[in-house]
């Protein structure tokens, strides 16, 4: 039993070595070229702007989305060059305010158009497949309620379209309010991330790149081309974008063009962001795995593909890691092995680091001081490992279940208009009322991994005491603040 047990922990550190390897290896590519990355310039001075749509895809957005049409309207882009499509599906009060936003911008010559369906089949792709049979453009800017787009976007995105081979242009994601909390803090930290080291990485290595889902780019053509918007995945932006460059399209990122947008202010709406992000992950490794390895591309995109496409299982190995490894502090003294071999797996945490400390210092695009950053990134990082080892309960389910073929309904993250730590989400209408299992078995594996500190203490047994100790904070934090941000009126 004890070397059955190990065997799983061995197993489970495997995969996670692996993944953090391929990560180390999209550090490498991006370090190679990272100082040569620059905006391109464009001459742009007699440049015949072609037509675009504007899409913007709405449920339930009331405290965010007249700021957002707002923005759209600053665009510096020739007015009869640009339509703006509004696809709401709301079923609350957000209509109400978008069509008021519709007369008003109206009146003042845009374009502007609210798109509405009798149901909500599809969700965010059905929506915008629908809206995409009613789109005048050749090019299709999409952005989330939650964006606040430069007013130079369109400028700066759309020469790039002159390769007739780009069907998309993606820009990287700025954060309004990562100053706001430590939950919004850790957010800024895993997704700088991957709008630098990833995304960069990728593009400098020749792998497949990623549409965000917002905030870039479209040619039509493109979309067509591909299949168009498919509704079978939680993440059809991942799907999209795999198919049209399995098609042979290419994908620009833009690291140096920022696009400022709300990250998530309280728990429940990220846990619901990463349910979706880690579901569609595993939905699509499942859907295009099998087209990857058939397709004509070259055997590192097929490689570092699969890694892409299956990242999400990684918190599935790591819950199975913390899951065996207190059986292990007591069962370790029966086994003949010299714990000393472990060391190689440590690997796996120093790769780690390198590639948070680059994406959130050495390419921190806003830095004033390097000495305030880092000290920030040194404090911050062991509260993010913790916290991401707490989410792999919620995560790991929403992987088996994408792996398993389980359709769910997209639920949509609530944003609430916070940009300032004097803002507040409490009184909204977008709080969840009902507490999931998942939360109170969070709370059970916080006391769980306590006991394994306790435990290897007890021992005098260290080899797991950090750990558990990360594992029994991330459990216990994610715990509380899950209940602390219901509204249980």
């Amino acid at each position: 039993m004890a070397y059955f047990i190990l065997s799983i922990y061995v197993f489970a550190l495997v995969y996670i070595t692996v993944y953090c390897l391929s990560q180390l290896n999209l550090l490498y590519h991006y370090l190679r070229q990272s100082k040569s990355n620059t905006l391109p310039v464009q001459d742009t001075k007699n440049y015949d702007w072609p037509f675009v749509t504007i899409q913007l895809p709405i449920f339930n957005e009331m405290y965010v989305v007249e700021r957002l049409i707002d923005k759209i309207c600053e665009f510096d882009y020739p007015k009869d060059k640009f339509e703006i499509q509004i696809i709401d599906d709301s079923t609350d009060e957000t209509v109400g305010i978008s069509q008021n936003k519709v007369a008003e911008y109206s009146a003042k010559g845009f374009d502007i158009k609210m798109v509405q369906r009798d149901d909500r089949v599809g969700y965010k792709a059905g929506a915008l497949k629908h809206a995409n049979t009613l789109a005048k453009g050749d090019f299709l800017a999409i952005f989330d309620a939650d964006f606040l787009p430069r007013k130079d976007f369109l400028k700066a995105t759309i020469p790039l379209f002159e390769n007739e081979k780009v069907g998309v242009v993606q820009t990287r994601w700025e954060h309004i309010n990562q100053n706001y909390s430590i939950i919004t803090r850790l957010q800024a930290l895993q997704l700088n991330v991957h709008f630098t080291v990833e995304q960069m990485g990728r593009k400098a290595g020749n792998y497949l790149l990623q549409f965000n889902g917002t905030a870039g780019v479209w040619r039509k053509q493109c979309i067509d081309d591909a299949g168009g918007w498919a509704a079978d995945t939680l993440t059809e932006d991942l799907d999209l974008s795999y198919r049209a460059q399995m098609k042979g399209w290419e994908i620009k990122y833009l690291e140096k063009f920022g696009s400022p947008a709300e990250l998530p202010a309280e728990m429940n709406g990220l846990k619901s962001q990463q349910f979706r992000w880690m579901k569609g992950g595993a939905e699509n490794a499942r859907k295009l795995l099998p087209q990857v390895w058939k397709s004509d591309l070259q055997f590192s995109q097929k490689v570092q593909a699969t890694a892409h496409l299956m990242s999400s299982g990684v918190f599935l190995f790591i819950l199975i890691a913390g899951l065996v490894s207190v059986p292990l502090v007591f069962l370790l003294e029966t086994i003949v092995v010299d714990v000393k071999y472990f060391a190689v797996f440590l690997i796996s945490m120093f790769s780690v680091i390198a590639v948070y400390y680059v994406a959130n210092v050495e390419a921190e695009l806003n830095r004033k001081s390097y000495i305030k950053t880092l000290l920030k990134f040194i404090l911050l990082f062991p509260v993010f490992l913790s916290l991401s080892m707490g989410l792999s309960l919620h995560n790991t389910i929403a992987v088996l279940q994408g792996y398993r073929g389980k359709k769910s309904p997209f639920i949509r993250t609530p944003k609430f208009n916070i940009k300032t730590i004097k803002d507040s989400f409490q009184k909204t209408n977008y709080l969840p009322k009902k507490l999931p299992w998942t939360t109170i078995f969070e709370g059970i594996l916080a006391c769980y991994f306590v006991g394994g500190v306790a435990a290897g203490m007890y021992l005098q047994n260290t080899t797991f005491i950090f750990f558990h100790a990360l594992l029994a904070i991330g459990f216990g934090t994610i715990c509380f603040y899950s209940v602390r941000h219901y509204s249980f009126k």
